[in-house]
């Protein structure tokens, strides 16, 4: 009986260790679909707002304020940012790519690991876009 309870704590741990060690292959994450519509999905959340001059910035300091959130990639000068958030306990990275397209902002969140993040993302955007003025 400790044997088995032994083997899957460690299971357990492996698989932690896996989930905050794992390499991220930023060409992977780095990216947005071209036909991009608000939409709720199974595993992230999408929105689209629109944008002057000074939007992206804004949003982005908005979201570097976001515990636990860090750049992967991108910046505001290039017009398309990817951020990095993990959940608190298990350390589960969630990738939310920001690009600017004309006069909308287009935010797509998605999570790396399971199938439905159980809302989690859109709450997050939303909590974003309401910090900036736009939600509702």
């Amino acid at each position: 009986m400790k044997l088995i309870f032994g083997l899957m704590v460690l299971v357990v741990v492996a698989g932690a260790a896996y989930v905050r060690l794992a390499p991220t292959n930023t060409a992977r994450w780095h990216q947005m679909p071209e036909a991009i519509t608000d939409q709720g999905l199974s595993g992230g959340a999408v929105r689209v707002i629109a944008a002057d001059e000074n939007t992206l910035e804004r949003l982005d300091a908005i979201i570097r304020d976001t515990p636990r959130t860090h750049v992967l990639a991108g910046a505001p000068s290039e017009g398309m940012i990817t951020y990095v958030t993990r959940s608190a306990v298990f350390g589960f990275p969630d990738y939310m790519t920001v690009r600017r397209v004309g006069d909308q902002i287009k935010i797509y969140g998605r999570l790396r690991f399971g199938k439905s993040d159980l809302g989690v993302n859109a709450a997050r955007i939303d909590g974003w876009l309401m910090r900036l003025g736009q939600g509702g």
